[in-house]
């Protein structure tokens, strides 16, 4: 469903440019949690805004539900969700506006729309405050407003970039359990988080990133046994450090 092949992304920069992302490579097979996880600046976020077509690569090949991230952009966005814990949310749209917009973007039938949305806030609890501003929205609110926008088109690949970050234990675990629901659904998920036991609850492989490179990847269980060692944070300092 995600195949990147060698994939550079440099920044222009005074007097040497920036690798943010150095030639690396993985694949997210259809309906996996495929975890992204390593220190700031590692790359993580410039890699998956590359496979969102936010950013174009400098080098190297991505293809998204089979369409190429740069020749085909356009069709990638139509088949992606994405979301992050910036992700912004207009002060003031309601929450039902902010997500109909984001419908008729994707050009989604206003029947089909409309009916979308009433599911959509039933499984994330968005009905009662459904007509609030985004302006007096607490950010627990925003985060669930930002998954119902991303889910809205149905997409078969969601990207998600930190969801959990700033949010109270209560909301982290509902945002959770929303992911976990969409991984039955047979959603293919990119997951990027600091949060090991987020990793450990959710992704089927992890790919570690330090300094724009992809260090290991594999299953939990590969990269204990090939590492030897059973405790994962532990380990991912091991390799960033």
């Amino acid at each position: 469903m995600i195949e990147v092949r060698n994939l550079s992304k440099r920044f222009p920069a005074h007097p040497d440019p920036k690798i943010a992302v150095d030639d690396i490579q993985f694949t997210v097979h259809p309906g996996e949690v495929f975890g992204l996880i390593g220190p700031n600046g590692a790359g993580k976020t410039t890699t998956l805004r590359m496979l969102c077509t936010v950013l174009q690569p400098s080098s190297g090949t991505a293809s998204v539900a089979g369409f190429d991230v740069v020749a085909q952009a356009s069709e990638v966005r139509r088949n992606v969700g994405f979301l992050s814990a910036n992700t912004g949310v207009y002060d003031r749209m309601t929450a039902w506006e902010m997500v109909q917009y984001y419908g008729r973007l994707n050009e989604i039938p206003p029947d089909i729309l409309t009916q979308r949305i009433n599911e959509l806030f039933t499984t994330l609890q968005i009905n009662d405050f459904r007509d609030l501003p985004g302006g007096k929205m607490s950010t627990g609110m925003k985060q669930k407003v930002s998954i119902a926008r991303a889910l809205v088109n149905d997409p078969p690949v969601l990207i998600f970039d930190e969801p959990t970050a700033g949010l109270d234990i209560l909301v982290q675990r509902a945002v959770l359990n929303n992911i976990r629901e969409l991984r039955g659904q047979g959603k293919t998920i990119v997951f990027s988080t600091h949060i090991m036991r987020e990793v450990e609850k959710l992704c089927d492989r992890v790919a570690i990133m330090a300094r724009g490179k992809i260090v290991a990847c594999g299953t939990l269980a590969d990269l204990r046994e090939m590492y030897n060692q059973d405790d994962l944070e532990e380990l991912f300092f091991a390799l960033v450090s």
